[in-house]
């Protein structure tokens, strides 16, 4: 006779009990160049990395890697000093995101989710960009006044709680969320409904983002109660204020911080080289692991590794490994099939490095050698942007038609912005962020910019040419797949390559991949 899962709790109860407690482990390690930690705990006490806790990653004055905590202040007070007076900013963080089910409410009262699984957590961009606080089921709320701070800062969070820390590690506690974190108060995420409620009555602009709805550009208020895990109670008291939040009062949020999030300060500049860096190199490592008869995913899974011994955290989307004709379609993700001798590889893959992506694209031959029609059409694709594309292709022999370039050949942008995400910004106008580019070689790139592009930004520049098999086009050239994307920082006075560590000149990605470089696959 089965047992409930009721009856079962005592026992789980018991089970979890006799686990040992965690050791605290103080190491001895010192670092020439950085103060001395005043302790170093394993576990940590905090519930994301800070120098306390790891040295190794985080300098003195750094709220996250590279990135000091002034900047976070920097970026608050902009905000805060753009919006007209009588205004209120509300950011909930992102949500868990689980691959199997969670228990019913009624057990997870008596245990933690330790039946389910769930996705490794990033936290919401904008709310990173404005707090560098990682943890999940939390939120913050920026108040203006007129202080010489500009704003009073209000973190809500799960703070300390030694029952489910047991279960998913530390969290960092409401002092340190004051002290670390430099709010001005610091709460329990249970009291979110209450004191939104509470905060936005005397506002009458409330600065507010409502999470997507399934239906396409649709978003609804009562999605936001999915957006807090888990779910806050009492829940009919959550969802009178956030249908309080649906009037003339609200205002939206995230085109504001995409304005700031366009332009990289210094560090956040140095952070996005090393992401590049780390996937340049593993993108060069990659070609000298490639050989015929290996599997796209087994290069996928070689660039993931390398990425992750380099120190990044996770890759910034999923891998294309495209192997001869299936690089004619954009975002093949796929990565199942067996690459063969005389194929190329188009390989789009980007690391995820301390909160900002990097967005590479090679293509390179499996065997190590370009075929002279291969050679020759990454010749003409390396040496010219979009329009100039259509002058190259017809002097190799292609006849184009009306449409045939960019339909067929080269059917997507050919720039975008890049940042703490891929695609920075939904924000903006591509127009505004366009890019002609006149000459695409070496190391050197040369553009005429639009006059809306300025110093500080960092886009991509992909140009591509995708071959069909089909009569209109040379039959040498078919099924041949090539795209070149490299970041790009946008200089006062040039632009600065920063995805640089990637082969890209025809002498140089078969010298990575024939190990002539003096790289090896690991």
């Amino acid at each position: 006779m089965r047992s409930s899962f009721r009856s079962l709790l005592p026992a789980l109860r018991a089970v979890a009990a006799r686990c040992p407690p965690s050791q605290i482990c103080t190491s001895s390690r010192t670092y020439a160049t950085e103060a001395v930690p005043d302790y170093e705990h394993k576990p940590s006490h905090y519930g994301q990395p800070l120098f306390q806790s790891h040295p190794h990653l985080l300098r003195p004055n750094e709220l996250t890697p590279g990135i000091p905590s002034e900047e976070y202040e920097r970026r608050r007070k902009e905000l805060m000093d753009s919006l007209p007076s009588n205004s209120v900013v509300v950011l909930i963080a992102a949500p868990v995101k689980y691959m199997s089910g969670r228990l019913h409410q009624v057990y997870a009262d008596y245990l933690p989710d330790i039946m389910a699984s769930s996705y490794k957590y990033r936290q919401g961009s904008d709310f990173w960009y404005l707090t560098g606080f990682e943890e999940p089921d939390s939120a913050v709320v920026l108040e203006k006044n007129a202080s010489s701070r500009g704003y009073r800062m209000t973190l809500f969070s799960n703070g300390k709680d030694s029952a489910k820390e047991k279960w998913d590690g530390p969290r960092t506690g409401f002092d340190d969320a004051l002290n670390v974190f430099k709010a001005d108060d610091a709460l329990t995420i249970k009291a979110f409904p209450a004191q939104l409620r509470s905060m936005i009555s005397l506002y009458s602009n409330v600065y507010i983002d409502l999470p997507q709805s399934p239906r396409k550009n649709a978003r609804s208020t009562k999605s936001l109660l999915r957006y807090l895990s888990p779910p806050v109670n009492p829940r009919s008291e959550y969802e009178t204020v956030v249908e309080s939040l649906s009037s003339s009062r609200r205002k939206p949020l995230a085109p504001l911080i995409a304005q700031l999030r366009a332009f990289k300060s210094i560090c956040e500049q140095q952070v996005m080289r090393m992401a590049a860096d780390i996937s340049g190199r593993a993108h060069a490592k990659t070609m000298r692991f490639t050989r015929p008869g290996i599997s796209e995913s087994a290069l996928a899974a070689h660039f993931e590794y390398l990425c992750s011994l380099s120190g990044s955290q996770r890759l910034a989307y999923v891998p294309v490994v495209a192997s001869g004709p299936n690089a004619l379609i954009i975002h093949y993700t796929s990565n199942n099939q067996v690459v063969q001798d005389g194929e190329m590889i188009l390989m789009d893959a980007g690391c995820e490095y301390n909160g900002y992506a990097s967005d590479i694209t090679r293509t390179y031959p499996v065997n190590g050698s370009f075929t002279p029609p291969q050679k020759e059409l990454y010749s003409a694709v390396l040496s010219a942007q979009k329009a100039l594309v259509g002058q190259e292709l017809k002097q190799i022999g292609f006849t184009l038609h009306t449409g045939d370039l960019e339909r067929v050949l080269y059917p997507h942008f050919l720039s975008h912005p890049i940042g703490i995400d891929l695609h920075e910004s939904s924000y903006s106008d591509r127009g505004e962020l366009c890019v002609v580019l006149v000459v695409l070689s070496s190391l050197d790139l040369e553009f005429t910019f639009h006059a809306r592009l300025k110093a500080g930004m960092v886009i991509t520049v992909e140009p591509g040419i995708y071959v069909p098999p089909t009569a209109q086009f040379p039959k040498h050239f078919h099924n041949i797949g090539i795209r070149i994307e490299d970041e790009v920082l946008v200089g006062e006075k040039h632009p600065v390559v920063l995805s640089v560590s990637a082969p890209k000149e025809i002498a140089d990605i078969e010298g990575a991949c024939q190990g002539l470089l003096g790289l090896e696959p690991i």
